[in-house]
């Protein structure tokens, strides 16, 4: 499994962060590894989508529990992924905390590039964390 955590501090209210990552449509526009998502059903916090990731545009199935104003956990369900990757937001003094864990490998054939994916998900996680910092920041107004 690929084990990667990261997290920024935002000068934002926990509200302003959590309006800009329980945005799940919005993904993409912080994600560079999702090219995009499609919702297929939702049942009160959970929900089903089929994203398109970067890599080699293959398609997986995820189920997305929000906890809301806490976390959301995205569980990959089918395709090249397996395993999980949850966001957390949590009030730090003035700011948020906002962190993000994954837990994952890749799948069959495509297993054998697990430790070349490790680098690309941490840049790209630390990317979308910069994003998310600086929307989130720009709504604490």
């Amino acid at each position: 499994m690929v084990a990667i955590e990261e997290s920024i501090l935002v000068q934002a209210p926990p509200g302003a962060v959590w309006e800009v990552v329980s945005d799940l449509d919005s993904e993409p526009k912080f994600w560079s590894g999702t090219k995009s998502i499609r919702t297929i059903s939702r049942d009160g916090n959970t929900v089903r989508r089929e994203i398109t990731i970067a890599f080699r545009d293959q398609k997986c199935i995820q189920d997305v529990t929000i906890h809301p104003k806490d976390r959301i956990e995205a569980r990959f369900v089918k395709g090249i992924i397996d395993g999980r990757k949850d966001t957390f937001v949590t009030p730090d003094g003035g700011g948020t905390l906002l962190r993000v864990a994954w837990d994952i490998k890749l799948t069959g054939m495509m297993s054998v590039f697990n430790g070349m994916i490790t680098g690309h998900i941490k840049k790209g996680t630390m990317q979308a964390l910069e994003s998310i910092k600086k929307e989130a920041e720009g709504k604490r107004s």
